[in-house]
């Protein structure tokens, strides 16, 4: 391959699955507009070229670095106009990040440190924002009137040093440059690309058999490591996709997914593996499944997938391992048993699985931990039911959640897993305040977890609840040593990893609690609106405050009405000095919660040190949040 030196400029949609989970039509419809009458034309008058898209985002090359920051600064301020007619939940709002780097060069594609450092750039961006290396602001700043904000050295993911960024301040002067659109670099975009269309098929007909030779051999396009968000882990990697249920009945649903989830945990307890979470897996839920997309976006080498048909009392469960660098089938498998089976079933998956990727087991029970201790199908499916409404986070749910728990314990008295479950209802609404009795809930909660550890001592749930109870009563200590133990039970468990992680940063544990966050975002590159929530509030707690910045708003993104992240970010920008930001941040998060107060906020958050409470309360205070 060959080297050059290039300005990369990579651009991401914000908040782009909510979008598309709001209108998908819609959504896609507005983007195809901005594209053909802002972005190609824009892009053509500054000579860059779109190098791919990459789902919501692009990245693109430009021979000027001076055109590229110029190119940016035009597409975010007219954005700015087009949204203005706009409700805030259906914005298209797009990041920007801007490097110049070294690169290596493959036919029309890029790789290297150079395009990953502009891919981090562009997710330290502020909404509609831009954020460019020094290297960038240091050619551009006496050449472009525009203000840059010094965002110092920021450690990024991936990189081996600290990047030092700019904002690009977008004020007055970034809206001086704007300059009129010329609508026939639109159309002249689309000739060309009837022409390399032309031009293409030619050259497809002329390369014959040898090229059907080629494609015929594969089982679909086959994912690049270079192309991988993050590096292929030395040993073998996978990720369950969603098995799609062929059954109409919700009932199947729950049933489906619970098969994906246990076939995930079971995995994760097989030595020598790395496994992605099925939280993160879950996104892909039924949505047709481009292998090298979900490869790439994983950064895994092999993906799991099936369907399955229920009908009376019989099953048909149907399994495809897939190696997505060489784009091939590994091994394909069909099941036809009663559905009483089912871990039977799960159980033979993993082991041809692991057999296929050269895994030796020490024994053949991992899919049985993995339905922890039941052949109960009407149990299993309660559990599934009783998760779904406890991660609503909700009154309503944890009611609802505790009754879906019970009914499973009275299907099936002997499985721990359900008596586990049960105690974490009694843990949040002791935290939250309410239950009518804080010191029942938590004495309730305590039995229970003591019980299910007494079950099966094997089980990681058990100690995942008297962790949070033990965290909740002030006995720190024992707490890390119970969710330690549930982490040496499951390694892989990204749940049992991030809450952990979760509950350290009030104990003085943050620098453990940023490693063990990145850990499972590793592991669920697709995670929760919570893990960026939590990563983002010990980011702040280390000093990390930019980096903290970016992880709250890609919480906010995700769950856009979350007071409690808002009220964070606003700590976070008050203890940065930047008051305007920190009032708006404070100002949505009454918005979002007007009963919001510092008091009853560090009550449910305390840092369990006065000095650190004290600090944190003032910064609420300074951003303009009540006492």
């Amino acid at each position: 391959m060959d080297r050059k030196l290039s300005t990369i400029l990579a651009t991401d949609v914000v908040g782009y699955s909510r979008l598309m989970g709001k209108d998908e039509a819609g959504t896609l419809t507005a983007l195809k507009c901005h594209q053909a009458e802002l972005i190609d034309p824009k892009a053509t008058q500054y000579n860059g070229r779109t190098i791919k898209l990459m789902g919501d985002g692009a990245l693109m090359e430009f021979a000027s670095v001076v055109d590229a920051v110029a190119f940016a600064v035009e597409v975010q301020c007219a954005m700015r106009d087009r949204n203005k007619e706009v409700s805030y939940e259906r914005q298209i709002l797009y990041r920007i990040g801007i490097n110049i780097g070294d690169v290596l060069v493959d036919g029309d594609d890029i790789y290297g440190d150079g395009v990953n450092v502009a891919a981090r750039l562009e997710g330290l961006a502020e909404t509609g924002g831009i954020c460019v290396a020094r290297n960038v602001h240091n050619q551009v700043r006496d050449k472009l009137d525009l203000n840059f904000q010094d965002l110092g050295e920021v450690s990024v993911k991936n990189i081996a040093r600290p990047v030092p960024a700019f904002q690009v301040v977008m004020d007055e002067k970034a809206a001086a440059l704007g300059t009129p659109i010329v609508q026939g670099a639109a159309r002249r975009i689309r000739s060309s690309r009837t022409f390399v269309a032309a031009a293409t098929a030619f050259l497809l007909l002329a390369a014959g058999a040898g090229l059907w030779m080629r494609s015929n051999s594969l089982d679909f396009a086959p994912a690049l490591a270079a192309n991988m968000a993050f590096p292929l882990p030395d040993k073998p990697s996978i990720a369950v996709l969603p098995f799609e249920s062929l059954s109409d009945d919700k009932k199947s649903g729950y049933f489906t997914s619970g098969l994906t989830e246990g076939l995930t945990t079971a995995l994760a307890r097989v030595p020598g593996l790395f496994v992605i979470s099925d939280r993160s897996t879950d996104t892909y839920k039924g949505k047709p499944v481009n292998i090298k997309q979900v490869a790439e976006e994983q950064g895994v080498q092999y993906l799991l997938k099936g369907s399955v048909q229920k009908a009376d009392d019989k099953l048909r469960i149907t399994a495809r391992l897939v190696d997505a660098l060489i784009g091939r089938n590994v091994w394909t498998g069909s099941f036809d048993r009663p559905d009483g089976d089912v871990f039977a079933v799960q159980d033979e998956i993993v082991k041809r699985v692991s057999v296929e990727l050269q895994v030796k087991l020490t024994d053949g029970g991992h899919a049985r931990r993995a339905s922890r201790g039941t052949n109960n199908l009407e149990a299993w499916l309660l559990v599934v039911q009783g998760k779904a409404e406890l991660f609503k986070w909700t009154r309503d749910g944890m009611i609802k959640a505790r009754e879906l728990y019970e009914a499973a314990r009275r299907a099936d008295p002997n499985w721990a897993l359900p008596v586990a479950a049960l105690a974490q209802p009694d843990w949040y609404e002791a935290r939250r305040g309410w239950s009518a009795s804080r010191e029942d809930s938590i004495r309730s909660g305590m039995a229970l977890a003591e019980r299910a550890i007494q079950m099966d001592p094997n089980d990681p749930s058990g100690y995942m609840a008297l962790g949070n109870l033990l965290f909740l009563v002030g006995q720190p200590k024992r707490a890390v040593e119970a969710r330690r133990k549930a982490i040496k039970l499951a390694p892989n468990d990204f749940t049992v990893i991030a809450g952990l992680a979760a509950r350290l940063g009030y104990w003085g544990g943050e620098q453990e609690a940023v490693e063990l966050f990145e850990r499972a975002i590793r592991l669920s590159p697709k995670n929760p609106w919570w893990v960026p929530a939590g990563y983002g509030f010990v980011l702040h707690l280390v000093g990390r405050k930019e980096e903290a910045v970016a992880a709250l708003k890609r919480a906010i993104d995700q769950k856009p009405r979350n007071a409690t992240a808002q009220a964070r970010l606003a700590a976070v920008y008050a203890d940065l000095g930047r008051m305007n930001e920190a009032k708006a941040a404070a100002k949505e998060a009454k918005r979002l919660n007007p009963k919001f107060t510092a008091s009853r906020f560090m009550k449910s958050y305390s840092l369990n040190d006065p000095k650190r409470d004290a600090w944190y309360t003032a910064l609420f205070l300074r951003a303009g949040l009540p006492e």
